[in-house]
């Protein structure tokens, strides 16, 4: 495999045709991080980590704050498992750090939970609250025998009780693994085995998409015959709309009848820094999931100041990331970051379009949203749906600051972002970052960093990435290649749950005499040493040898204004070897009965095929024009926003489908492999 290429007249003009923003003066003047400190930084990483760790509270002091390990071979050419250890000596209690601290120093009548439910009941949480609400969890949890080191399985849905849950057991030094209130039971499952989890936490029911779903028997068949499962505690959300769930006596209690009648006084301990924290699973878009181990100081000291840093967080912030609580961007941006620097914030249960497509532009006004983090996806969906802005009647003045994440923003929609939603004024941090590595790992710094539409800049402070090709070195600026990590945080995941061979193979292996964390992600430089995320490794398309990035070809698609969101995948070719096949979601789309109709899907079809292929040859080159448009009303994407392009693959090429438990919408498959199979025999 040679490393991922980018065409360099397209990345000229993404830097040519869309302006630079810099940082208005504001923020230049406010903000929380300065250059110099960035030099300094940069000068004694180690150092810089060390203060960081300082703005949390600590039990007792660490006397070692970095040692590190690399991969080494041995005499029979065995390579060795990596280790890592900040903050050795140190004792912490996470949830003390979230929760406890504000309130002792006199901030427990602030708001740290706005909860908005989908049906839209509404619930206001504050510092002193949540303490008393997550000592419950942690006395009820203690009672039903779950101590340090102990996992929880969290099922459920964005309710507060996913976040006390999740504070609690931190609180009594457990390992919590959150899993999306959507996934089957089979991945569910899954996730129980691995991580030989004594304890589910689950819910009767979840509001999704105007309706209430039941969601006590997907748990119940998660656990059935799992050894090491204790109880099933349940939280009811949905009750009389979800009648008739299965109760097993002895194993499932409610959680009112066990949390809420606990005491609400938890005298905390103190862990070690490299106490496992939680453990996170990738998405599943590639292989079987991997479960990241993370550890509680380093992660709580770099998920703490970045998102201080990189969100500018003032204390009377309003901080909405808009992710499920089970993805590790709400671990860091929903949950510890905001909560350790004592920030308010919003939670949201249901979908951005119940029970209207402007429900987000609703929640922010009506909570004063400073800061919002969302998905490029979900900013692409609402170009479509509001083609010219936000309408009028709703009042987005409080943002001061957006950010993105999940996957490279297309220059356009960051251009639509930052004037309709940002109204022309606001920052925009565009994050890149992995469950991997546990928080940001590049983005701009608001006050600093110039803004690129389309650009995650480079690395923070405290870090270094690199572009390398196969060999492991370094590329010039202007061209391409992988992107690695060659100076990671303290944040970063030390092993994949009792796999770590499976660990070093995945992240390490590649580049082990260099030293350098393997990200998966090919990426360009540009003439300035900004960063462009071209998208995995595994995503660029080889076709009659030229390889082509997906990304930079759905950016090109999208800079179309006929289309609003764009998948492109590798299909086979029996002449060049792999094709380009191109699934494009029209700006504008009926909304009625007939969109059900495949023929609505080939019509559009029709009309788009020759322009939008056109339109990426004058763009990128001939050689990436689509072999094939297919028109459709969505996209298979992960809970967390990303396009599953192996399941475009599969429907282009007509294999059987793989797991689709990850999906948002797991109906979507099918609905694409209609249109599909209706185009074929239209064309026989």
């Amino acid at each position: 495999m040679t490393a991922p290429e980018a065409s360099a007249a397209t990345i000229s003009n993404l830097l040519t045709e869309t302006r630079r923003y810099p940082a208005p003066e504001e923020f230049t003047a406010q903000a929380n991080f300065s250059a110099v400190e960035w030099e300094q930084a940069d000068a004694d990483p180690i150092g810089f980590w060390a203060q960081a760790a300082a703005r949390l509270e600590w039990a007792e002091p660490w006397h070692t704050t970095h040692s590190w390990e690399p991969v080494t071979e041995d005499a029979d050419g065995e390579l060795s498992v990596p280790r890592a250890e900040w903050f050795a000596g140190g004792k912490l209690n996470v949830a003390v750090n979230c929760v406890d601290r504000h309130v002792a120093a006199g901030n427990g009548d602030k708001v740290a939970l706005y909860f908005e439910g989908e049906p839209g009941d509404r619930r206001t949480i504050s510092y002193a609250e949540l303490q008393r609400e997550v000592s419950k969890a942690a006395n009820a949890l203690t009672e039903l025998g779950i101590g340090e080191g102990d996992r929880v399985v969290i099922y459920l849905p964005v309710i507060p009780e996913t976040i006390i849950a999740t504070l609690a057991v931190a609180r009594i030094g457990a390992i919590h693994s959150l899993v999306f209130g959507g996934f089957s039971a089979e991945a569910l499952r899954f996730r129980v085995e691995d991580t030989e989890a004594k304890l589910l936490i689950t819910t009767d029911g979840q509001f999704r998409r105007g309706a209430a779903v039941a969601v006590k028997g997907n748990a119940d068949a998660a656990v059935d015959g799992v050894p090491s499962i204790e109880h099933v505690l349940v939280v009811r959300r949905t009750g009389d709309a979800t009648p008739g769930i299965a109760w097993t006596p002895g194993r499932d209690v409610w959680w009112h009848d066990t949390v809420d009648v606990a005491s609400d006084v938890h005298v905390p301990q103190a862990f070690d820094a490299e106490t496992p924290l939680f453990i996170i699973y990738t998405s599943g878009t590639t292989g079987k999931p991997k479960g990241l181990v993370h550890t509680s100081g380093g992660y709580l000291t770099q998920a703490s100041w970045s998102h201080w840093a990189i969100f500018d967080a003032k204390a009377d912030d309003v901080h909405w990331c808009t992710a499920d609580l089970a993805w590790v961007t709400a671990h860091t941006y929903e949950i510890y970051g905001p909560l350790s620097n004592g920030l308010s914030q919003v939670i949201y249960e249901g979908t951005p379009n119940t029970p209207h497509t402007a429900r987000h532009f609703e929640i922010i006004e009506r909570y004063g949203v400073t800061t919002y983090y969302t998905a490029p996806t979900l900013i692409r969906t609402l170009m479509t749906w509001f083609p010219a802005g936000v309408p009028t009647e709703y009042d987005l003045s409080s943002l001061r600051l957006l950010g993105t994440v999940g996957e490279a923003i297309n220059p356009e929609a960051w251009v639509w972002f930052h004037t309709h939603i940002g109204r022309g004024q606001t920052p925009i941090v565009d994050t890149w970052w992995q469950s991997e590595t546990g928080a940001a790992v590049m983005a701009p710094v608001p006050g600093i960093s110039t803004l690129k539409p389309g650009s995650a800049n480079r690395a923070l402070p405290g870090l270094s990435t690199l572009i390398v090709d196969d060999d492991g070195t370094p590329v010039p600026f202007g061209e391409g290649g992988y992107l690695v990590v060659d100076r990671p945080g303290p944040g970063l995941a030390r092993t994949v749950w009792g796999n770590p061979e499976r660990y070093r193979d995945s992240y390490w292996a590649r580049f082990w005499k260099q030293g350098y964390f393997f990200s998966g992600d090919g990426a360009k430089w540009d003439a300035d040493g900004d960063i462009w995320v071209l998208g995995r490794v595994d995503d660029v398309i080889n076709v009659s040898g030229h390889r082509l990035s997906t990304i930079e070809i759905e950016s090109s698609l999208v800079a179309h204004p006929a289309v609003g969101e764009a998948g492109v995948v590798g299909v086979t070719d029996a002449i060049t070897g792999q094709a380009i096949a191109a699934y494009v979601i029209p700006a504008q789309r009926s909304q009625g009965v007939e969109a059900e109709d495949p023929a609505y899907w080939l019509g559009l079809r029709d009309e788009l095929t020759t322009v939008l292929r056109e339109h990426v040859a004058a763009q990128i080159g001939p050689i990436a024009k689509p072999r094939d448009v297919v028109v459709v009303p969505d996209l298979p994407k992960t809970r967390s926003g990303k396009i599953m392009r192996r399941l475009l693959g599969d429907i282009s090429d007509s294999r059987p489908l793989g797991d689709v438990t990850s999906l948002q919408d797991e109906t979507a498959p099918a609905r694409i492999e209609r249109i599909v199979r209706a185009g074929r025999a239209l064309n026989r």
